[in-house]
């Protein structure tokens, strides 16, 4: 069994847990900005593949004191990395966390990767060679007062980067982030999903791999992208087959519901449109060219989700007032048997809107603190 833990986006934590706990992860317990669980092997392959929440699945090698850069450099010493890594395997260090005597990460993972390479030249005459853009294992070290835990990174580069999405719009929403709303919409294919300023199509792309359970693993998988486990020195590479067989088994291939998309910006939706198709979702998606005071329900009742401009991100200086009073009255008019969802930054912005809200959900879009706000239409 591993000692593993999900890095995920601050306010996702439980959210991030309930799915470690669908796809099998034991003892699972949230954190701050990420979720602790153990798992097998197998499991571990599986929710590197079908996690939609987390950024990376570090598993655990070792927990050792770090007062000083000595005490550290003695501990990762202590561990022997031979099953880990060999000489012949590039490596690369990332340290978070810090002490009064290791307040420079910079640093640390220097300490780190010394200490590393030195046991390999004392043992076998060699070092692994660094290599901070694709190393074969990735170990991460992050320090909390004087002790350090020492993981390796499973993951590779950071599961939101799903690898469908070649063309990104302004002020893009994470994958990770993305699946989240829809997770928190709780919709299921069963009504209509519309995102009226969709950019680059990240929501209804998201909503429908979800729908149609497609692991958004895949596309790595299927790219030069890969996971970090697969450069390791006991990846199972029938095991992997098997787990991406197994996956590909379950996926759907009819939604029958609508999924629109819709933006005012032509480039941005022939954007949408490329990675929808990079996807293999773009036959369950509608995206169309329409401003949202154009905007009209694709059926009698759905989802909404929205995005809109809030300031911070984009750096826009424009008075938005009016726009999101636009937007409480067009959703009131016309949108009668919807749910809307709006995801905003801005606390005085949203009063604008002028509606009730059934639920405000704290939520972070990177370091702008959020609220994710439900609007019952009737």
């Amino acid at each position: 069994m591993f000692n593993c833990f999900a890095t995920v986006a601050r306010g996702l934590e439980e959210l991030a847990a309930t799915e470690l706990e669908h796809l099998g992860a034991d003892g699972v317990e949230p954190g701050f900005c990420g979720v602790s669980f153990r798992c097998d092997r197998t499991r571990l392959y599986t929710i590197n593949l079908w996690a939609r929440l987390p950024f990376r699945i570090l598993v655990t090698v070792a927990r050792v004191p770090c007062r000083d850069s000595r005490t550290l450099y003695r501990s990762i010493q202590g561990i022997d990395w031979e099953p880990y890594l060999s000489p012949g395997h590039t490596l690369a260090v990332k340290a978070t966390g810090k002490n009064d005597r290791l307040n420079h990460s910079h640093f640390t993972a220097l300490q780190v990767k010394n200490a590393v390479v030195d046991q390999q030249q004392d043992r076998f005459g060699e070092r692994s060679n660094v290599d901070t853009e694709i190393p074969d294992v990735q170990i991460n070290i992050h320090i909390n007062d004087n002790n350090a835990t020492v993981s390796l990174d499973s993951s590779g580069s950071s599961l939101h980067r799903r690898g469908y999405r070649p063309v990104m719009g302004t002020a893009p929403l994470k994958e990770s982030l993305a699946a989240a709303l829809v997770q928190l919409t709780n919709w299921s294919g069963d009504v209509a999903f519309l995102d009226p300023m969709c950019g680059s199509g990240t929501l209804p792309i998201e909503a429908c791999l979800q729908t149609l359970n497609i692991a958004p693993g895949l596309f790595r998988d299927e790219t030069s992208q890969g996971f970090g486990f697969q450069t390791w020195p006991d990846y199972d590479e029938a095991l992997w087959e098997n787990v991406v067989a197994a996956a590909k088994k379950r996926q759907r291939r009819e939604l029958g519901v609508d999924v629109v998309g819709c933006d005012r910006d032509l480039d941005i939706l022939t954007d949408a449109r490329t990675n929808a198709d990079y996807s293999g979702v773009a036959e369950h998606i509608e995206f169309n060219y329409t401003d949202f005071a154009d905007i009209e329900p694709p059926a009698d009742s759905g989802i909404l989700i929205c995005n809109p401009p809030y300031g911070e991100r984009l750096g826009k200086t424009e008075n938005l007032a009016p726009f999101y009073k636009l937007m409480g009255d067009i959703l009131k008019q016309r949108f009668k048997g919807w749910t809307a969802y709006i995801l905003s930054g801005n606390k005085a912005l949203t009063k604008c809107i002028g509606l009730r809200t059934a639920r405000k959900i704290p939520i972070y879009n990177g370091s702008i603190p959020c609220q994710f706000l439900k609007y019952e239409m009737y």
